[in-house]
């Protein structure tokens, strides 16, 4: 992939020309974590649209644009808006700003996402710190060839999301009296719903979590060498037996009470990297 590795110096050369600074952490500010934006002394914003190849963001809610700069003294730079393969993405697009963060330096990625939950012990609400998870989504962002300079033809995935960010993400959660749990997150790749069948089969197979998002960015972090915090929202409960017809209103509501808890959590484990 020369030509990517091209594409991302062009990205992370306008970037510079904006904020010349070297990130230690990335965040996708996705759904829960939106507020985090207004805590980043902020330094440089760009819009999606003045960054060479990256996508733009079509999702309601998804500003599309990076903020570059300081949070909790860590140097930051964060998507406020991410992409989907249900926006009809290519996984490569998906995951390109994470390509771009690493590029600039940074050597840690947090990312966060609305999803059901299949495990019985989850309520609405609750946050999952994700321990691992199953790609469903009929495709990978280092399908083709590779480019050593951006990682291993085969990177390990043993354990994609690092085991001390999860348990730091946890004692915080304790510390603020936040319920918080450890968990599987099984991503598809929608738009729709699943069926009673399908939240079966994710069930039996493991997952505790069930999302549109969130692994390809995960995959090509693994594959750069970063370390991966990634934290869901349990929005709606997913049990087959017991189903209501997903509101995405009420979805849309249960993600912004749960988002305090979530922004906590964040701001406490980079306080502890500063």
């Amino acid at each position: 992939m020369p030509e990517l590795a091209d594409q991302i110096a062009q990205a992370t050369e306008v970037i510079k020309a904006q904020w010349d600074e070297r990130p230690r952490a990335g965040i996708v500010l996705g759904t829960g974590l939106g507020s985090v934006a207004g805590r980043i002394e902020t330094q440089a914003t760009l819009d999606y649209a003045s960054i060479p190849h990256f996508p733009q963001s079509t999702v309601v809610g998804h500003t599309g644009q990076l903020v570059c700069g300081v949070l909790c003294g860590v140097p930051v730079v964060a998507m406020e808006g991410r992409f989907h393969a249900y926006e009809g993405y290519s996984h490569r697009q998906i995951t390109f700003p994470i390509r771009v963060m690493r590029a600039m330096g940074a050597e840690m990625l947090i990312v966060s996402n609305a999803s059901g939950g299949m495990n019985p012990f989850y309520s609405l609400g609750d946050i999952v710190v994700i321990d691992d998870h199953i790609n469903l989504m009929g495709g990978n962002p280092l399908i083709g060839r590779n480019d050593e300079r951006l990682g291993p033809r085969f990177p390990d995935m043993s354990r994609p999301y690092d085991p001390a960010l999860g348990r730091r993400a946890l004692d915080v959660a304790r510390r603020e009296n936040i319920v918080a749990h450890r968990g599987v997150y099984a991503a598809v790749t929608g738009p729709n719903l699943e069926t009673r069948a399908e939240y079966r089969f994710l069930r039996t197979i493991g997952a505790d979590l069930v999302g549109m998002s969130t692994v390809p960015e995960v995959i090509v972090a693994v594959q750069g060498g970063m370390r991966v915090l990634g934290l869901s929202i349990v929005t709606d409960l997913c049990f087959p037996d017991a189903l209501r017809p997903a509101n995405i209103e009420e979805i849309i509501a249960t993600a912004a009470e749960a988002e305090p808890k979530l922004r906590k959590i964040v701001l406490g484990v980079l306080e502890q990297e500063a």
